[in-house]
């Protein structure tokens, strides 16, 4: 069973063509990756991810996010973040922090060139 499959069998509302998930923006790519890394690492469930993300898209919808699915991957990274915080892999000062070096990181880079934490010149 590919890593698609597998997500797939777990989380049925994917946007996905036949080969595949997909993805409009380069960060919805890499929010899936790290998802599907952390699962790998055992850090939870897809049951546990699934219910994750419903829980995060239903409280959009009550905050009335319209659900037309531009907003599926800001749902996605909100259920990854706490999780992560949730499963104690991190704080939630701790991934403050990380956001606020990478918006450093992503300040100092230069324009077409990949960013990366080692950017940030606070560090």
């Amino acid at each position: 069973m590919t890593i698609h499959q597998d997500v797939l069998q777990h989380v049925p509302d994917l946007p996905c063509d036949v080969e595949g998930p997909v993805f409009r923006e380069p960060w919805e790519a890499q929010a899936f990756a790290m998802a599907v890394a952390a699962h790998q690492q055992g850090l939870f469930t897809w049951p546990e991810w699934a219910a994750a993300l419903s829980h995060e898209i239903k409280l959009a919808q009550a905050q009335g996010d319209p659900d037309t699915g531009e907003t599926y991957y800001t749902h996605w990274l909100n259920a990854l973040e706490q999780l992560v915080i949730g499963k104690g892999a991190i704080t939630e000062q701790g991934l403050h922090e990380l956001q606020e070096a990478w918006q450093r990181a992503a300040h100092a880079t230069p324009h077409g060139q990949p960013i990366v934490l080692e950017n940030d010149p606070g560090l």
